[in-house]
């Protein structure tokens, strides 16, 4: 595979699975707004192939089904065939609908391999309990 040139931004597509969601409260449980914590591994298949990934997130609730989070999150595998490790920041939201939209970020400098110089954005939208989340990537190499 030739590598793009970093005028080229790409987009992969594909989607993952979550095998474990570790959550507990930080402070009150039964105050609101209220923080929690939560450790996340997901599975990722398409254009970015990661399995086991590990993700932490802080969840902030409005309420007790609406609420925002943020997270980092490690992936170790493959973009569109290049092996490699990176991060991506993480920013969402949840409503009472059970509606989750997300967008993240590759974390600059954090890509090792044949991922070095990795830059991207991306984003996935998922309902309530569904047991597999699309998700868009478009990335380039800096």
């Amino acid at each position: 595979m030739t590598a793009p040139t970093s005028a080229e931004r790409l987009r992969t597509t594909g989607h993952f699975t979550y095998a474990d969601w570790q959550e507990r409260a930080l402070g009150g449980e039964d105050t609101l707004p209220r923080l929690a914590h939560a450790a996340v591994t997901n599975t990722f298949a398409g254009g970015v192939e990661a399995a086991r990934t590990t993700c932490e997130y802080t969840i902030v609730y409005i309420t007790e089904k609406t609420g925002t989070f943020t997270g980092m999150e490690l992936l170790t595998g493959t973009v569109d065939g290049r092996r490699g490790t990176f991060a991506v920041e993480e920013r969402g939201s949840f409503d009472a609908r059970g509606s989750v939209h997300c967008t993240f970020e590759v974390v600059p400098g954090s890509a090792t391999g044949e991922l070095a110089g990795l830059r991207g954005t991306g984003e996935f939208t998922v309902g309530h309990g569904s047991p597999s989340v699309p998700y868009t990537f478009d990335y380039d190499f800096g």
